[in-house]
């Protein structure tokens, strides 16, 4: 009878951290459409003028602000490239590095052992 009634209230308990949960993402989700739809009407309430002067028509405006997007959107895309890059270059420097250095160490070995047999020789 314990056991059942532990098995019913952790049940209970989990459905109740589900339902917690999935009222924290819809309030998180309601914020977001909010924010949004004041960014909307912020950009809806502007006044953007094409070349010739004329008032640009909503459709444009937020082709125009898409454009604006894309472009950051690619400049900060190409900042993260070229970090990663930067990373990636600088630790196959320290590979190529590395390498070089056991390859001295087993040229100093040859040349040693080297040494060695020609004493053995003489």
């Amino acid at each position: 009878m314990k056991t059942k009634t532990i098995l019913e209230l952790l049940t209970l308990s989990s459905s109740l951290y589900y339902l917690a949960r999935d009222t924290q993402f819809l309030d998180k989700l309601n914020e977001l459409s909010e924010k949004g739809k004041v960014n909307i009407n912020r950009i809806v309430s502007e006044t953007q003028l094409d070349e010739n002067g004329n008032e640009l028509e909503f459709v444009d405006k937020i082709i125009l602000k898409t454009h604006e997007l894309k472009e950051e959107l690619d400049d900060k895309i190409e900042e993260l490239v070229v970090k990663f890059y930067k990373k990636m270059n600088v630790a196959h420097l320290d590979e190529i590095k590395a390498l070089n250095e056991k390859l001295e160490k087993l040229d100093a070995t040859v040349a040693l052992l080297e040494a060695r047999l020609n004493k053995l020789e003489t």
